[in-house]
């Protein structure tokens, strides 16, 4: 009887040790005090509001997530080596205007199958990400200017491709007279699955793969980085192109989905949504740090104070207040816990 009360005990010290080890790594982890914090305000929005938890409440979170959660997976990973892209924007735009270019019937475009406009639009985008990248580390111009001025450019062609207009996105145009609507391209009308996808694929990109170690070691320790062999200048010109490159296909399944194309769609608002969402997700502005997962997870905060300010009829010029503070909080974190950390090392 002794020896069974022993073993019991020994087992139940074996279990407690393993909760504990599994609370502390969770704890440990980058992404742990932004999840937690989604989902009680998931649990707030759902208990108080019978309209929250339902099929087209959490259908719009997605619609609403997915286009950011792209744009968020390729400015994190260049957050993470020391630079930043506001042009992303307006790429977002470009890239379904070049398909529709591309893939319209002539005379207003030149009639190819959607997926060779597609294709168009994703290497203009992987070259406005080459250009911007070129421009500051070669030229050494500051990312901020450079993507600013690329920012107002893309702007302008916008506009004079499309006269200002809003067009019907190419392979859209079937209407359905059962259903009233039109009918999307299938291959493009997943957007939330393709954004997972994505964030999966980057994730995985920056934490198993040498590219993603360098990435963090640019921004990190940029000098220590090129004395151990690391080409700075490819790392940022490749994380710029594959930047632009989520931006453009972001901005091509939203066009698919919404059935349309609009010269100004995207833009700012939603480049600065994508930075919000990445340091709330536990990106360091200043570079070094960072994870995509954590910034589809912040991506997921501001979808559900979106929806579940909507349902609970707040007014929105709340929601940008919120994100304001939301953003202050999570950079004060940030420093707080590096200068913690620096403190250790000294001791």
């Amino acid at each position: 009887m002794a020896l069974e009360g022993s073993q019991a005990t020994a087992a139940a010290e074996r279990r407690a040790g393993l909760g504990w080890r599994v609370a502390r790594a969770f704890v440990q982890r980058r992404e742990a005090s932004i999840l937690v914090i989604a989902a009680g305000l998931f649990a707030y929005f759902g208990l108080s509001y019978s309209a929250f938890p339902t099929h087209d409440a959490i259908q719009t979170m997605g619609d609403f997530a997915a286009p950011v959660a792209l744009i968020t997976a390729g400015e994190v990973m260049l957050l993470i080596c020391g630079e930043i892209d506001l042009a992303v924007g307006r790429v977002f735009a470009l890239s379904p205007i070049i398909m529709y270019l591309a893939s319209a019937p002539a005379p207003d475009g030149a009639g190819l199958p959607i997926w060779i406009g597609a294709l168009f639009g994703l290497l203009t985008a992987l070259a406005v990400g080459l250009v911007n990248g070129f421009i500051t580390t070669v030229l050494r111009v500051p990312a901020f200017i450079t993507t600013l001025g690329m920012l107002f450019f893309l702007n302008g062609i916008n506009l004079k491709a499309t006269n200002s207009f809003q067009v019907l996105t190419p392979g859209t145009h079937a209407f359905n007279v059962v259903t009233g609507e039109y009918v999307p391209h299938l291959l493009f009308n997943a957007e939330f699955y393709w954004a997972v996808g994505a964030v999966i694929v980057v994730q995985f990109i920056l934490t198993r793969t040498r590219w993603g170690l360098h990435t963090i070691a640019t921004g990190g320790n940029p000098v220590g980085a090129a004395e151990a062999g690391v080409d700075i200048r490819m790392i940022k010109i490749g994380n710029f192109m594959l930047a632009n490159l989520l931006a453009g296909f972001a901005g091509i399944l939203d066009s698919v989905r919404i059935t349309s194309i609009l010269p100004l769609q995207g833009g700012p608002d939603i480049m600065f949504q994508a930075v919000a969402a990445a340091v709330i997700g536990g990106t360091a502005l200043l570079g070094g740090a960072g994870t995509v997962v954590g910034g589809f997870i912040g991506v997921a905060v501001l979808a559900i104070l979106n929806i579940g300010f909507t349902i609970a009829g707040v007014s929105a010029l709340y929601f940008d207040l919120i994100i304001g503070l939301a953003i202050l909080a999570s950079m004060i974190a940030n420093v707080q816990v590096a200068r913690l950390k620096n403190l250790g090392r000294l001791q």
